[in-house]
């Protein structure tokens, strides 16, 4: 509470619940903000043969007339090469934004390239796919649109046997996926979940890869939660995403972060994720998390933080969700490996990449917020000197440092006795000298659990000039009811 003299104003609500309360509100709308966050992107497979390679092939803009050769050449050539060598330079035109332009405007032009894509000769159908592909990475949607009649046969091939021409499909639905909702709505009725859920059983990574990435697109899709997302949880889908995050020797980097993030965006969506957590998720997603830890004492931590990130938003957001408890997904994690490992990870980030810090906080919140064994790790480990370090770092950092300090206080008296003595006053009166309002705030918020549950801390607080260090935030209209409670606190108790 902000003040508990009775002879003086005082906020209204302000004690241990209400400052838990005001902190939930906050983290709320912190998920809703990063749930929005997405990574729509096209991906372009380019594989010059090695004679397109040595003579320095350039893709030049083609008018009509040369398309209209190009394509005749293709359905009508004498020999089957000459056949090819038309299509592949149709292929390199097609690189250029005007000359995509110029083909969906040509009548017959996408009858005639879905006609050769269905050929019966195998290179002249991958070079129809790969000038499809090459529409596909057009950044405007009525060149996606335009290769509505080819989603069929991409689906169909699929099923195929060619490793290499199944990739180079899933690339394609998931380029054409993510510019129109038009080829997204086609693809459903059309049976894109179960083609991926027969695809997902591939062996070969490069197809689960792409499967990845054009599933994550999908997923990103403004309807998914109402019009995809069931349909991807009633299938099998889930399950083999869970399995090819297993880690272990079988774990494929390249293959685990594209489905991370497919499981990111599942969990954002909230449509089931009590179907997930019954699936094990979160005991996957733990032990992913161990082993990436120690990929990192082993210095095998190459592009690593392409994988940390999805994995700590995933297990962040499902531990807000109340199936956690009605599963005992809380049990699954509850071990003080993964507060350990955590720490690593921190560090890691801390050195490689600092502004991926708040995800690794984030997942710390909220693991701390309402189990004391989780806090009780982070004291038994010696982990609050490291996390204080953190201070410095950035003022979101910050906030969600002092918050997790602010779960473990909470707790009660017998958790304050473990935070001081130590260096965490002397952080905080540092921490009161930021000019951010929100670390500030939550400065107080803090002080103020300490000194409820350990009076000579507010004693300390006084001697180290702790009073000189709040009037700099007297008339700041959003902290001087909390920093006058603080004083009054601070000096009667």
């Amino acid at each position: 509470m902000w003040n508990r003299r009775q002879d003086r104003p005082r906020p209204v609500g302000c004690g241990v619940e209400e400052l838990r309360r005001r902190r939930r509100e906050r983290e709320a709308a912190l998920r809703k903000a990063r749930r929005e966050q997405q990574l729509v992107s096209k991906r372009l497979l380019r594989d010059d043969t090695p004679e397109e390679a040595e003579s320095g092939c350039v893709d030049l803009i083609l008018g009509e007339a040369e398309i209209q050769q190009f394509l005749w050449l293709a359905q009508r050539g004498t020999e089957e090469k000459e056949r090819e060598g038309a299509l592949a330079s149709l292929r390199r035109g097609l690189q250029r934004p005007e000359t995509q332009q110029t083909f969906i405007r040509l009548e017959g032009s996408i009858r005639t390239l879905v006609g050769l894509l269905t050929s019966n000769q195998a290179l002249l159908q991958l070079e129809a796919a790969r000038c499809l592909h090459e529409l596909s990475h057009s950044e405007q949607s009525a060149v996606a649109e335009a290769c509505l009649p080819a989603t069929t046969y991409l689906l169909t091939y699929l099923s195929g046997h060619s490793s290499d021409f199944i990739e180079l499909c899933l690339y394609t639905l998931g380029n054409l996926i993510v510019e129109s909702e038009a080829v997204r709505m086609q693809l459903l009725p059309q049976g894109i979940v179960p083609a991926l859920s027969a695809c997902i059983q591939s062996p070969h990574q490069t197809v689960l890869e792409a499967l990845g990435y054009a599933l994550s697109q999908l997923l990103q899709a403004k309807e998914a939660p109402e019009k995809i997302i069931p349909s991807i949880l009633g299938s099998t889908l889930p399950q083999h995403m869970l399995q090819l995050l297993q880690p272990g020797p079988k774990l494929n980097p390249g293959v685990a972060v594209e489905f991370a993030w497919c499981l990111h965006y599942i969990i954002c969506s909230q449509v089931n994720n009590a179907l997930l957590i019954t699936h094990g998720a979160l005991s996957t997603l733990g032990l992913l998390l161990l082993d990436l830890a120690g990929a990192v004492q082993r210095s095998e931590d190459a592009g690593l933080e392409l994988l940390v990130c999805p994995v700590l938003r995933c297990l962040s957001n499902l531990l807000t969700e109340p199936a956690v408890d009605a599963v005992g997904g809380q049990m699954e994690l509850r071990d003080e490996r993964v507060v350990a490992s955590l720490f690593i990870l921190l560090q890691f980030l801390l050195q490689k990449q600092p502004s991926l810090l708040p995800e690794g906080l984030w997942l710390l919140n909220n693991l701390t917020a309402n189990s004391p064994s989780f806090c009780t790790s982070l004291l038994s480990l010696d982990l609050i000197e490291p996390l204080l370090q953190l201070l410095p770092v950035s003022n979101v950092v910050s906030i969600l440092v002092l918050t997790v300090l602010c779960n473990v206080a909470e707790k009660g008296p017998a958790y304050c006795w473990h935070l001081w003595p130590g260096p965490l006053l002397s952080s905080l009166l540092d921490t009161l000298a930021f000019s951010d309002t929100e670390v500030v705030g939550q400065s107080l918020e803090l002080l103020q659990l300490l000194f409820l549950y350990r009076p000579e801390i507010a004693q300390a607080f006084l001697q180290q000039s702790g009073l000189q260090a709040l009037k700099r935030h007297e008339e700041e209209a959003q902290l001087q009811d909390r920093v006058h409670a603080l004083q009054q606190t601070a000096l009667h108790g």
